[in-house]
């Protein structure tokens, strides 16, 4: 698909939809779905390749592989064979010294991508590497390079900035969209811990878009992810700066990906019988200072059964030592003392009642009645038959 029928296909959504949308894929299961679910375009990033790996988007930024060589077969193995009709931009590392930038795009336009995206982005690096990078004659001003050239190429090109003043050099060279971008997807286990508030997202946008319409009005204005990744939180920029689409990465893969395979093997591993101290510690609530709730809850609902700390240190992912010192120092008992104690007290409850001594026995976990009429003369000072003569109700 051609620079200009793409142009005129987005500019027509923005009309008739009001907004259009955009994913940053890795994979192409994650593309099929975003354009059943009426995605508009896709970029292939070497980030979403990493998320898929359940790595940070950041690694693209590290020596962990070769960007362009991963998008590039990325987009011919994965995507076009079962998108042809997509449009799909090339997320390009512009600095990548072993390439002639102008020859390599025209790479990219020959294997079938309708354009460029300069990403991984000098714009999202900062402080005093920023400054040693650009010593060495690697900079944005490279991303700008390849946008005007992809333009004179006749490739469709989105521009990420984080500043007006990329955006302006972004537009100079002709790019056809400026998104801004709000750096790594705040939400889920992976995301961003750091991000900008949305009042803050919302100013940074509007600033860079108030020189977009100023000066280039008809030019298409998108922000990344970064603080948004809810409907809600879109709309609210929606309502208050003068941006046309969204383009989400996690959004559209991770975030809905852990949420679906965490819970879906929760659900199978919970088995018929729900275990809240399982479930507990499946979802993650279960924390150094927790492990003696874990292991008390656990008993409350399993006294009845044989119970190893050693067993309950494996599904903790801990040494059974340091489950010893932690529930401890938390209860005051050791583990076996606070468990012989547990089931004591509930023989006692029982004993009042109607229940023979045997029964109780089984009931509390020890099904040879001996063991148990010996340890409950220890804990309690006689034995079960007299505790229940003397206190039945």
């Amino acid at each position: 698909m051609g620079r200009s029928e793409i142009i005129q296909r987005l500019q027509a959504q923005i009309r008739v939809n009001g907004h259009i949308i955009g994913a940053a894929v890795g994979s192409g299961m994650t593309a099929k779905y975003v354009a059943m679910g009426g995605g508009d375009f896709l970029l292939a990033l070497s980030a979403g390749k990493y998320r898929l790996m359940g790595r940070s988007s950041y690694a693209g930024y590290l020596s962990c592989g070769n960007n362009n060589e991963i998008v590039m077969e990325l987009g011919t193995k994965e995507l076009f064979p079962i998108l042809p009709d997509m449009p799909i931009l090339f997320g390009l590392f512009a600095s990548d010294p072993t390439i002639h930038i102008y020859e390599y795009l025209k790479l990219i336009q020959q294997n079938g991508f309708s354009g460029i995206v300069n990403y991984p982005t000098l714009s999202l690096v900062d402080g005093k590497f920023r400054q040693a990078l650009a010593e060495e004659n690697t900079s944005f001003q490279s991303e700008v390079e390849a946008v005007r050239l992809a333009h004179i190429l006749d490739l469709f090109t989105i521009a990420f900035v984080t500043t007006k003043e990329e955006c302006q050099q972004m537009l100079a060279a002709g790019a056809d969209v400026i998104c801004v971008h709000l750096g790594l997807t705040k939400g889920g286990m992976m995301g961003a811990k750091r991000y900008f508030s949305l009042n803050e997202a919302r100013s940074m946008t509007d600033d860079i878009f108030q020189y977009c319409t100023d000066h280039y009005p008809d030019i298409i204005r998108m922000i990344y992810a970064g603080s948004i990744s809810t409907p809600s939180e879109l709309e609210y920029i929606y309502q208050n700066t003068s941006c046309q689409g969204y383009i989400g990465g996690s959004t559209f893969d991770r975030i809905p990906a852990e949420k679906a395979i965490l819970e879906t093997t929760r659900m199978f591993k919970s088995g018929p019988e729900d275990s809240t101290a399982i479930t507990n510690l499946l979802k993650g609530s279960v924390y150094a200072g927790g492990y003696a709730d874990f292991v008390k809850d656990y008993i409350g609902e399993h006294f009845d059964q044989p119970i190893q700390l050693r067993d309950l240190a494996l599904v903790a992912h801990v040494s059974s030592s340091y489950l010893s010192i932690r529930f401890k120092k938390e209860t005051g008992m050791n583990f076996t003392s606070y468990l012989i104690q547990y089931r004591m007290n509930k023989a006692k409850t029982w004993l009042r009642g109607p229940m023979n001594c045997q029964e109780i026995a089984e009931k509390v976990g020890y099904p040879d009645y001996v063991q148990f009429s010996k340890i409950f003369h220890k804990y309690v000072g006689v034995s079960p038959k007299i505790y229940k003569n003397n206190n039945q109700e």
